[in-house]
């Protein structure tokens, strides 16, 4: 089964509060992503104690290094 990504968003910008996007898979809650003007953050399900935190640079460099290529349309 697909992935189920919930996204609640009610502006076009990122300001003072994090966009907060939960993650499923087969009906399970795999983590949570927080965006934010200063960085990006993933919290694993059963674990909002332990964050892991990448700034939009790391995040830019990772995804180029592991990330896979795929056309845009």
């Amino acid at each position: 089964m697909a992935h189920q990504v919930t996204l609640d968003i009610s502006t076009k910008f990122v300001l003072h509060k994090d966009v907060e996007i939960e993650v499923k898979k087969d009906g399970s809650k795999l983590g949570t992503l927080l965006i934010s003007k200063g960085n990006i953050e993933w919290v694993p399900a059963r674990n909002s104690v332990n964050r892991k935190r990448l700034s939009w640079q790391r995040f830019a460099a990772m995804m180029e290094k592991n990330g896979t290529d795929v056309r845009a349309p």
